[in-house]
C-alpha cells in the first residue's frame, strides 16, 4: 500500500512539474531595432532638425579651408592682412566648434530620449507577447546559447513595437 501511495505521489509530482514547464520565446533585439518604424521616423526627424546646422558646419569648414589656402599662398601679405586673416580664421573656428558642440548635444539628447522610448516600447511589446503566448519569459536571442527556431517571436515583436503609438 505504501508503495502504491508513494508511486502515486511521485507520479503526481512528475505531472505537476511537466505542466509547469517554463514556456519561453526568443527575440532578436538587433533586428527589432533595425526594422523599427519608430526609430526610422525619429532619425528622419532628427536629420531635419539638425540639417540647417550641418549645412552651416559644412560652409564654415569650406571657409576655413579657403582662408588657410589663401594664407599659405599669400607670402606677400602685409602684417595687417595676416593679422586680419588670423582673426577671421579664429573667429570662424570658434563658431564652427560651438556649432559642432551644439549639434552633438542635440544628437546625444535625442538618442537618450529615443533609447528610453524604445526600451519602454520593447518591454511593453515583450509583455504583450508573453501574455498572449502564455510564456514565462521572453529572452533576447543573444542571451540564449541555443534554441529551437519555433520559439523565435522576432517578427511578432517587430509588429507590436511598430504598432505602439
Amino acid at each position: 500500500m505504501k508503495q502504491i501511495f508513494g508511486g502515486a505521489i511521485a507520479l503526481s509530482m512528475l505531472c505537476s512539474t511537466a505542466s509547469h514547464a517554463a514556456g519561453y520565446g526568443i527575440v532578436d533585439l538587433e533586428k527589432i531595432v533595425e526594422q523599427s518604424a519608430y526609430i526610422k521616423q525619429h532619425n528622419a526627424g532628427m536629420q531635419q532638425q539638425i540639417k540647417p546646422q550641418t549645412a552651416k558646419i559644412e560652409a564654415l569648414s569650406k571657409e576655413l579651408e579657403a582662408l588657410q589656402q589663401r594664407a599659405q599662398q599669400g607670402a606677400k601679405l602685409s602684417d595687417a592682412e595676416k593679422k586680419s586673416m588670423t582673426q577671421q580664421y579664429q573667429s570662424k573656428l570658434q563658431e564652427l566648434n560651438g556649432l559642432q558642440q551644439k549639434v552633438q548635444g542635440t544628437v546625444e539628447s535625442s538618442i537618450q530620449a529615443l533609447n528610453r522610448a524604445m526600451d519602454s516600447r520593447i518591454k511593453q511589446a515583450a509583455e504583450q507577447l508573453r501574455k498572449e503566448n502564455n510564456l514565462d519569459v521572453v529572452l533576447n536571442k543573444n542571451s540564449a546559447l541555443a534554441y529551437d527556431p519555433k520559439y523565435d517571436l522576432t517578427d511578432k515583436m517587430i509588429q507590436k513595437v511598430n504598432a505602439i503609438k
